[in-house]
């Protein structure tokens, strides 16, 4: 049998990221289309970060999350950039084509909503940094609960 240890160090977006995209392409589609269909692909909640790495036995771990905000000129080019990335919607139950008034609509509540007075639009970007360790005899183990020689309290006061 073998077994595999060591650590594993990971990053991706999650929860809120382009939720003022998310939230315009859906107004907009509304309004238009009378319907919604996912125009940004879903992001993994960051309680589920902790359960997913306990459940393929890490151990160990820690979660920690940014939220970075770029400023845009307009949505097109935010929709630019994240082709680029290779970001783009991955979600296949979605209509297959986007109307250009539906388009422009979104871009126009895009601005209204989140827009900024000089003239650009945020995009938040929420990333959710991950770590966990493989368990190994080697590895550290936490000591036994009330094992401390001096109290916290004390220490924190000096």
């Amino acid at each position: 049998m073998c077994y595999s240890y060591g650590v594993f160090l990971a990053s991706m977006f999650s929860g809120d990221t382009l939720f003022e995209l998310r939230t315009s392409m859906q107004l907009a589609e509304l309004e238009r289309e009378h319907g919604v269909s996912p125009r940004v692909s879903p992001m993994i909640d960051i309680r589920d970060v902790g359960s997913l790495l306990s459940r393929s036995g890490f151990a160990l771990t820690t979660i920690d999350v940014d939220d970075i905000i770029v400023n845009y000129p307009t949505m097109f080019e935010l929709m630019i950039d994240l082709k680029a990335m290779g970001e783009s919607n991955s979600v296949l139950a979605r209509r297959p084509f986007l109307k250009r008034d539906t388009l422009l609509a979104a871009s126009a509540i895009y601005k209204e909503l989140h827009g900024k007075p000089d003239n650009t639009i945020p995009a938040t970007f929420q990333i959710v940094y991950f770590i966990g360790w493989k368990p190994d005899i080697s590895q550290s183990k936490p000591k036994p609960r009330g094992s401390a020689k001096m109290s916290l309290k004390d220490v924190l006061e000096k």
